[in-house]
């Protein structure tokens, strides 16, 4: 090869940041490849307001081709890691396979859901890490209303109008917030000729209160607009079982649902531990400048890597976009420093706040360490995701501006089916044809 190539492995926030630091750094310099199963960079945290359509699903996908031109993108999922012949063993979006020749690796394939031994979970439960389960999950609690319109006894109208989130963190709040002003709007626009029972949301999480990694305030914010939608909090309870047709809690209550959604965290990508290097609970260690020891051409950053908090001595940083996005960034100026372009340097960063809208214009939010409620702290929020999109942001604001003035549209799009959307998200999410060839490049 007549020049370098660097490899990133994952396009999440980390790999996205990573890429674009290198292709903007490098330019023609050396030859920047992006792994990654899809064409477009997710903005995550607004995956909620996809699930309860207020955003259109594109709105929260950047373009990789577009806004990485100087990026070679290939399609595909990583499967291994040869460190000694430096390739990338890929399965791509046809079943074929394939291998990529690096001279430097960066390693940001991000996380997947937190499986727990609940019996049933894995057949019931609905995961929400990606596009496919938030429209399988918009599409899902639309037809679980529309269905109870014409069930025939009070119980099951009830069950289908019940909705259970188990994981009380930024995802499952935002959810549960999220849908019960969903159901609502839905419920007013139905006319069924019988009594119909209120829609029914539950919030169920192992920890004593609702965000508990945040700041008390936020947490006691978080939890009163919840509960003044009618959100049942259930703290110090975990799920003991899972059925096609209810949730049993370990407090003895059998919860009849069609409806069970599972955020109780994530975990880093398997694939982080086959690759046969050092990890912390299950992260790639690197140190200060995000370098594998022992492979000054391998790198890693964002879920995927133990980092260093310099912040904190002795702790690594937490799996957060926050830090991920700053890690891509510090990855791809030490990599270019690695190839002769600049100087590398240590990854630090203090957190600046964290922000969790609850819908409407309510949110909970502490910018620089002011905790904030209600309007402002919606306001804030909202202008904080504009600022840390990397695109989209006029079609992100006109859909706010549009859901803010016209009633929500509800209707079932039918575009994802139940078994396209495994909970166990360590599964590839491709579509497999057998018999593509091999490839190498």
């Amino acid at each position: 090869m007549s020049r370098s190539r660097v490899v990133v492995v994952g396009a999440g926030f980390a790999g996205f940041q990573a890429a674009r630091t290198l292709s903007r750094t490098l330019r023609d310099d050396a030859e920047v490849v992006l792994l990654n199963p899809t064409d477009y960079f997710l903005y995550l945290p607004l995956l909620p307001q996809v699930a309860a359509g207020i955003l259109e699903p594109r709105r929260v996908t950047v373009s990789l081709p577009g806004s990485l031109p100087r990026v070679r993108l290939v399609l595909g999922r990583a499967t291994g890691v040869d460190l000694d012949g430096r390739y990338v063993h890929y399965e791509d979006t046809e079943g074929g396979t394939g291998r990529l020749g690096y001279d430097r690796l960066v390693l940001a394939v991000g996380s997947v859901n937190k499986l727990l031994p609940v019996p049933g979970v894995a057949e019931h439960a609905h995961g929400f890490r990606g596009l496919p389960e938030a429209l399988y999950l918009r599409d899902h609690v639309t037809r679980q209303m529309e269905i109870s319109a014409t069930a025939e006894t009070m119980e099951e109208r009830a069950a289908r109008r019940t909705f259970v989130v188990v994981g009380a963190g930024y995802t499952g709040t935002e959810v549960a917030a999220q849908g019960a002003l969903f159901t609502r709007a839905l419920a007013d626009r139905q006319r069924t000729g019988h009594p119909e029972p209120p829609p029914r949301w539950i919030l169920v999480d192992i920890a004593e209160r609702v965000l508990p990694e945040l700041d008390r305030r936020l947490s006691d914010t978080a939890d009163r607009v919840l509960r003044e939608r009618g959100v049942e909090v259930r703290t110090k309870t975990s799920v003991k079982e899972a059925t096609a047709n209810g949730a049993l809690f370990d407090d003895g209550d059998d919860i009849a649902t069609r409806t069970l959604v599972w955020c109780v965290g994530v975990r880093p990508d398997p694939l982080v531990s086959e690759v046969g290097l050092p990890v912390e609970r299950g992260r790639l260690v690197v140190d200060s400048r995000l370098t594998v020891p022992g492979h000054p051409e391998v790198f890693a950053c964002g879920d995927a890597a133990a980092v260093p908090d310099v912040t904190r001595p002795g702790e690594y940083t937490p799996m957060t976009a926050q830090h991920a996005s700053r890690q891509g960034r510090t990855a791809g100026h030490n990599v270019a420093a690695s190839l002769g372009r600049g100087t590398p340097r240590a990854y630090s960063h203090h957190d600046l706040g964290f922000a969790v809208d609850l819908g409407g214009v309510k949110a909970a939010a502490n910018p620089l360490g002011v905790a904030l409620s209600g309007p402002l702290a919606g306001a804030v929020t909202r202008g904080y995701h504009l600022a840390a999109m990397p695109g989209n942001r006029v079609r992100v604001a006109a859909d706010w501006a549009l859901d803010a003035v016209l009633p929500r549209q509800a209707v079932q799009l039918g575009l994802v089916r139940s078994w396209s959307v495994p909970l166990d998200t360590a599964s590839p999410e491709l579509a497999r044809v057998g018999g593509a060839p091999s490839k190498e490049q």
